[in-house]
């Protein structure tokens, strides 16, 4: 029996559990930044981000 396109994305997202999770908070923080962040948001974010990067630095 065929799957239906809705059960092969179900098989996907249980077998890609954390790989799912990281394309649903990449997809959440970018709609945010782009439709609903102020100015102090982005300031904040900005910050954040730089700290981010310097942590992914030491670990390279």
């Amino acid at each position: 029996m065929a799957l239906t396109q809705n059960e092969k994305n179900k098989k996907w997202r249980d077998k890609n559990k954390k790989h799912n999770r990281y394309l649903s908070y990449r997809s959440t923080s970018r709609s945010f930044i782009r439709k609903l962040a102020t100015a102090d948001d982005l300031k904040e974010l900005i910050n954040l981000i730089e700290e981010r990067s310097k942590e992914i630095g030491k670990e390279g």
